[in-house]
C-alpha cells in the first residue's frame, strides 16, 4: 500500500459553519506551500473561517483515545491546487487551527506540520421546527470569540459549479514542513449537503489571532456563508513533496 493510502485517522466532521471572505491573493502568498499555487473561483480568491465538530475520532481507523474522540475545531483556511500527472488536485491550506485538546494540537503539529493551538472552546446547536442555529466559541485571554449561523429548511447538495461546491469539495491538504519543503495528504469523504445561511457572522479579536491584515478581512462581512451537514471522513498519512 502506498503511503498516500495509509490511514492516519477516521472521524465524523459534523455541523460545519463556513464563512467565506474574498481576499487580495497577495495577502496569502507567504502561506502558499512550495509545489502548489493559489486557487480561485471565477477569478476570486477566498479564505474561509470554519467551525465544526470532530466526532467518533479514531487513530489509524480503530484506536479510540479516551476523552479525545469528540471535540470542536475552528480553522482559518484557503485554497490551492497542484498538478500531479493528468490530475488537478484541489486542496486546502490551514493558516491556523484551534482545538480544546492539547494532545490533539501536539499530534497534528508533529505529524502534519499544521499551525494548531489549544484554547478553551464550547458550542451550542439548536433546532426549532425548521430553523437551525449554530454557535462555536473559543476563548482568547479573557475574551470569547464566536462564529454563528442560522439556517432554515432542509439541506441540499450544492449546485454544480457553485461557490458552495467549490468550498466543500477539496480532498487534499497541504502544509509547509518545518525543515523545508511541503507535505501533501489526502482526505476522503462523500459530497456534503448544505443549508444556505440566513444570518452568519464572526465576533472577536481577529487581528490578535491572525494578524492585522487577515484580521481586517475577517472583521468585514463575509462574501458568503453556509452550513454543511458533514459526513464520515478518512484522513491519510502525508507524503513529502520536496
Amino acid at each position: 500500500m502506498s503511503p498516500t493510502r495509509t490511514v492516519f485517522l477516521t472521524a465524523e466532521w459534523r455541523d460545519l459553519v463556513m464563512l467565506n471572505y474574498e481576499i487580495d491573493p497577495r495577502l496569502l502568498d507567504k502561506y502558499v506551500p512550495c509545489g502548489t499555487a493559489l486557487d480561485s473561483f471565477l477569478g476570486k480568491t477566498y479564505v474561509s473561517l470554519v467551525g465544526f465538530r470532530f466526532c467518533r475520532t479514531k487513530l489509524f481507523g480503530f484506536l479510540t483515545v479516551p476523552l479525545h474522540s469528540d471535540f470542536d475545531e475552528v480553522n482559518l483556511r484557503f485554497y490551492v491546487r497542484r498538478k500531479e500527472g493528468d490530475e488537478n488536485r484541489r486542496g486546502v491550506v490551514f493558516i491556523a487551527e484551534i482545538v480544546p485538546k492539547q494532545a490533539v494540537a501536539t499530534v497534528a503539529r508533529l505529524v502534519y506540520g499544521e499551525n494548531y493551538m489549544c484554547l478553551p472552546m464550547k458550542h451550542r446547536l439548536c433546532t426549532e421546527k425548521s430553523k437551525k442555529s449554530f454557535l462555536y466559541q473559543w476563548q482568547v485571554k479573557n475574551q470569547w470569540c464566536q462564529l454563528t449561523a442560522e439556517a432554515m429548511g432542509a439541506p441540499e447538495l450544492p449546485r454544480e459549479g457553485s461557490l458552495e461546491q467549490y468550498i466543500t469539495e477539496h480532498y487534499w491538504g497541504y502544509s509547509t514542513r518545518r525543515g523545508g519543503g511541503s507535505l501533501e495528504y489526502h482526505v476522503s469523504h462523500v459530497p456534503w449537503q448544505v443549508w444556505a445561511s440566513t444570518t452568519a457572522g464572526f465576533e472577536g479579536d481577529a487581528s490578535g489571532l491572525y494578524g492585522t491584515e487577515l484580521g481586517r478581512v475577517l472583521q468585514g462581512r463575509p462574501s458568503s456563508a453556509f452550513i454543511a451537514d458533514g459526513s464520515s471522513v478518512t484522513v491519510f498519512r502525508g507524503n513529502k513533496l520536496t
